[in-house]
């Protein structure tokens, strides 16, 4: 994990809110839908690729972060993907949905209808994040 850099599309879509045990938390900088990426801090660009232990720990972040997003969120419906055709940087999408979404039912990449998030509801949500998940999350924003 020394010589993890994080992969530049992803650093130029989204903001680096913090890190859990094993990867950094990442929100896609777009209110329209509450959506966070968890990229493992690894060469690995498979899950499969994980140890053992790194993939329970993934797990157990992914778990984390959908609990987060029901409690926090208006949403209806979690998805939740490591597809890496374009980024090929093992990443998991953790997104929030629902009905009255922008581009229901249709997927959230790949659109280009974007509104960034401001820089107080994203200390909003650092701050729940902190308070939600205490000592697992360290903040970096």
């Amino acid at each position: 994990m020394n010589n993890f850099e994080l992969d530049a599309r992803l650093a130029k879509d989204c903001l680096v809110l913090g890190k859990l045990n094993i990867s950094l938390l990442l929100l896609m900088n777009n209110k329209l839908v509450p959506w966070f990426i968890l990229v493992p801090q690894t060469s690995e660009i498979e899950i499969t690729d994980l140890s053992q232990s790194d993939q329970a720990d993934l797990l157990e972040e992914t778990n984390l972060l959908a609990v987060f997003i029901k409690e926090n969120f208006d949403i209806s419906k979690l998805n939740i993907a490591a597809i890496g055709n374009i980024v090929s940087q093992l990443h998991v999408h953790v997104v929030g949905r629902d009905p009255a979404d922008y581009c229901w039912p249709d997927v959230v990449w790949g659109t280009s209808e974007r509104k960034p998030y401001t820089a107080e509801r994203i200390n909003e949500i650092t701050a729940t994040l902190s308070e939600q998940l205490g000592d697992r999350f360290v903040c970096l924003s």
